[in-house]
């Protein structure tokens, strides 16, 4: 149109500059010649304007202290003297390291190479703390240079591994042989191989638990599970495990359990199995996963058991999106919940640990341009990102044992599920991304507004139970601590031992690990509860089948089957929502 309009104008008279002279020349004064362009104004019209308002990022400050460094270099200078001239030395640095303690390491040539790597390690893991900046930029600083150490470990090169050149030889060739089978299968797949995955099918030997899907809609299946008891408390419990993973990791084998052993308590007991989104459901919203997910899935519990409340239980995201929902029923003032479970839940974004180094403007800006209008953030990526939080143990122990060693990863169920990923909605993620991590507003009273109503998690006056885990990198112990003090009516906060899984999927049948209780706690901050509490043996679901007992109502007589009135069986448990996958087998 620009252009259209520009012919229909009249040609512009050209210009007749008249012939210069010497004299004119001499007579034309230096200062009236053509200035100089500035390179950034020299550049196309309005570039200039958008460069000096573009919104850069300013780098972050920091600052080395030459005292702190020159202690570094002398203790590396010292160290590395002894290791060049002492041969137990070099031993003793190189064992320093789980991965070079044994003899094939330290019996060898390559025990030099193993003590220079720790020691550099060490050393620049010193440097890295010894760089004065704020806390954000410190910490991705360590989270670069441990990817880097981790990566550059002579046990991952084919070249400098000793352990790798013995099993060649004791195998004559076949270990290298089926190595490269195993990294080209692992390539066609797009992904590094955990665990013998075709030793488990879901349905078969993983998510076996009886029951049946009485509910379905575009974005979840509900399942029912049938009782194992005579008699069962009256008021049903519905959980809502993270949309991020399969919800098995709930019911893995039957010895492990959750669904089983919340069955086996005497409980009705519904669960939902979220959708592994493809394309066609590449523009759901979290709106969506609150009105057509936990809400509805809460109906139609209710409207099956005909009982005027249940409980839930959220576990990981699963417990964000429940509080949502349940924020959202408050703000309607419908009494629909009887009581409320968190297992390692974030509601307040604080503090989100080693994932902080992802979060900032920029990179949420990027997600937004790239997926808040639709498309899907694919599992894959998602479970790359998860693996490099703990680089040794989910990526470079399998490209050593898969790829040098030519071994056949085992069989552990944990590892399947973790495998098992899942698409997430591109405006749900990105929504999530910034209204969450970045700008923390779930925790602030009215500033979100989801399924139309706005959110306020002090009027979820409910008895809520929450779970953290001691050593959890995902929902740090303390954000757990405080996103239940958000929450209206009374709280029972419980801390189990390990990290976000192993610390939640604990087994009461194992008696394993322990967790730590405070019953006469009026601490204002985590350490403080902390300081008051006291360590129990065993499984933290013991406590918490206990604190479920009292809002499980009067005890009935189990239903002889699943599903009532117009909600029939649609087909057994677990579902077929569950076994669609993100990535190939």
């Amino acid at each position: 149109m620009q252009r259209d309009q520009e012919s229909e104008k009249k040609p512009a008279k050209p210009r007749i500059r008249p012939k210069k002279t010497a004299g004119s020349r001499s007579a034309t004064p230096k200062a009236q010649s053509k200035p100089r362009r500035d390179p950034v104004s020299a550049v196309e019209p309005g570039l200039a304007a958008a460069a000096a308002t573009a919104n850069i990022p300013k780098l972050p400050s920091m600052q080395l202290i030459p005292e702190r460094m020159q202690a570094i270099q002398k203790r590396y200078l010292e160290d590395l003297g002894r290791v060049l001239v002492s041969k137990p030395e070099m031993e003793k640095m190189a064992a320093q390291d789980k991965r070079f303690d044994n003899p094939t390491w330290l019996d060898s040539f390559f025990t030099g190479f193993a003590a220079l790597y720790v020691l550099n390690a060490k050393t620049l893991t010193a440097m890295t703390d010894a760089v004065q900046t704020d806390p954000k930029t410190q910490a991705r600083l360590k989270f670069l240079v441990q990817q880097w150490v981790d990566a550059t470990s002579p046990a991952n090169f084919f070249a400098t591994n000793p352990e790798v050149h013995k099993k060649m030889l004791e195998s004559q060739g076949e270990s290298l042989r089926t190595g490269i089978e195993n990294l080209v299968h692992d390539m066609r797949k797009g992904r590094i191989s955990q665990t013998d995955e075709t030793a488990f099918e879901i349905g078969k030997n993983v998510a076996v638990t009886p029951g049946e899907v009485v509910y379905q809609n575009k974005l979840l299946q509900l399942i029912q599970y049938k009782p194992t008891t005579e008699k069962v408390g009256a008021v049903p419990i519905l959980f809502v495990p993270p949309s991020i993973n399969k919800f098995y990791i709930m019911d893995l084998q039957q010895s492990s359990s959750l669904v089983k052993f919340t069955v086996d308590q005497g409980n009705t007991l519904f669960l939902v199995s979220w959708i592994n989104e493809q394309d066609e459901h590449s523009q759901l919203t979290w709106d969506d996963y609150v009105s057509e997910g936990i809400l509805k899935a809460i109906d139609v519990v209710l409207d099956i058991t005909g009982q005027p409340k249940t409980n839930v239980l959220g576990f990981c995201i699963g417990g964000t999106i429940a509080a949502t929902g349940l924020a959202h029923l408050a703000a309607r003032h419908e009494d629909k919940v009887n009581s409320f479970t968190l297992m390692t839940s974030l509601l307040d974004f604080s503090n989100t640990g080693v994932l902080d180094v992802f979060i900032d403007e920029q990179h949420c800006r990027m997600r937004e341009q790239q997926l808040a209008k639709g498309g899907l953030m694919k599992g894959s990526e998602l479970s790359s990102t998860f693996s490099f939080l703990r680089p040794n143990d989910l990526v470079w122990n399998y490209v050593v044992n898969n790829y040098l060693k030519g071994e056949k990863p085992m069989p552990f169920d944990l590892l399947y599920w973790n495998s098992d990923s899942t698409n997430l909605p591109g405006p749900f993620f990105a929504w999530y991304l910034r209204n969450m991590y970045l700008e923390n507003n779930l925790v602030k009273k009215n500033r979100l507004t989801v399924a139309g109503e706005k959110m306020d998690l002090s009027s979820i006056n409910l008895p809520t139970y929450a779970m953290g885990a001691r050593e959890d990198h995902i929902v740090p112990w303390d954000s757990a601590w405080k996103s239940v003090q958000a929450l209206g009516g009374p709280k029972r906060f419980v801390l189990g031992a390990s990290g976000h899984i192993a610390g939640s999927i604990n087994p009461a049948s194992k008696n394993k690990r322990s967790f730590w209780v405070n019953d006469n706690s009026n601490a204002s901050t985590p350490q403080q509860w902390l300081d008051g509490a006291t360590e129990v043996p065993g499984s933290w679901w013991n406590d918490w089948a206990k604190w479920l007992a009292n809002h499980r109502g009067d005890l009935v007589d189990a239903p002889r089957q699943c599903g009532a009135g117009r909600f029939k069986p649609i087909e057994p448990a677990p579902g077929s929502y569950v076994r669609v996958r993100a990535v190939s087998a």
